[in-house]
């Protein structure tokens, strides 16, 4: 059965389960995305990538600053949904949005709820070394992210993988995941489990503060947070390239033999390998200011580092 559909959502993450919904033919009345925001050189007002994709298709897009006002909410109410899909939209939902649909609204979360509830699911499980991680629909509730788990797949994070590639990973997965519920929901055949009460971690909005790399701290947690960083914003420290100090941001890396004093290179036959406060790590993929990202090896045939560099 075809369900009428608000999908609410805005960055790239959020297109793959739009088409899915478009695809299966539900009647998608409306999509509700972040407002254009200034972009480029030019600083010109950009259209997110869900607002995009929902215009091409010829389904009206709402930008609100916030849904807490009546009109915002009578409006909402107006669109007789009978779901709400939600996928990284930006906004809190109050109350009256959250009962507006006959049933509900439905959430994809990038996570193994409840780890890692909040604002950046992939890259805190990355950068925290879980191996593994899942993308769930979760039926939505007042509270942040606690609402039950109706379906689920699970998904293994690889040593070396980055966020992007997580991200690109779980992106598809849970367009076919939402699909899947939404039919299960039309037949009246979805069903819901509890969040456990242990177990609970809160994936925070990420902040300039915690990119640069700190080389004091062992080496499986460098990499972490180098691979849990790419491709943005991008881990980064400072070299001292061309007689001056030069931000770089590192944008893979992998765990190497060796020791010495943290953020010293302690060998650059390959690639730069940098000493941590236990064990080293190899700067496999680097990206130099307004330069495009580069291997280990070819920054070292354009950079003066040496054995015994002391990088920051």
């Amino acid at each position: 059965m075809s369900l009428r559909v608000v999908f609410m959502g805005t960055p790239d993450f959020s297109v793959p389960t739009l088409m899915e919904i478009v695809g299966q033919g539900h009647d998608v009345v409306a999509c509700y995305c972040q407002p254009p925001r200034p972009a480029g050189r030019g600083m010109d007002l950009k259209k997110s990538p869900v607002h995009e994709a929902a215009e091409s298709f010829g389904i009206p897009v709402f930008t609100p600053k916030s849904l807490k006002s009546e009109e915002e909410q009578a409006a909402f109410a107006a669109l007789e949904a009978d779901v709400a899909v939600v996928v990284a939209y930006g906004l809190l939902l109050p109350k009256a949005i959250l009962e507006a649909p006959e049933y509900g609204c439905l959430n994809l979360h990038a996570s193994m709820l409840p780890r890692w509830r909040g604002a950046a699911p992939i890259n805190r499980a990355i950068m925290a070394g879980d191996t593994e991680t899942a993308v769930q629909v979760m039926r939505m509730e007042e509270g942040l992210d606690t609402g039950p788990v109706c379906m689920s797949e699970t998904v293994a994070i690889g040593e070396n993988m980055t966020a992007g590639e997580l991200h690109d990973r779980l992106s598809p997965l849970g367009g076919d995941l939402m699909v899947r519920a939404l039919a299960a929901l039309s037949r009246g055949a979805l069903g819901e489990q509890a969040q456990a009460e242990d177990g609970i971690t809160y994936a925070a909005k990420l902040s300039k503060q915690e990119t640069r790399i700190d080389w004091s701290k062992p080496a499986a947690e460098v990499h972490n947070h180098i691979r849990g960083l790419s491709p943005f914003p991008g881990a980064w420290c400072e070299m001292p390239l061309g007689g001056k100090a030069e931000r770089v941001k590192i944008l893979r890396s992998a765990l190497a033999d060796g020791k010495g004093a943290p953020g010293t290179v302690i060998a650059t036959a390959e690639a730069p390998v940098i000493a941590c406060g236990t064990g080293a790590v190899r700067l496999v993929e680097v990206q130099r200011a307004g330069k495009k990202p580069m291997s280990g090896a070819d920054f070292l045939r354009g950079a003066s580092l040496s054995d015994g560099t002391v990088l920051d």
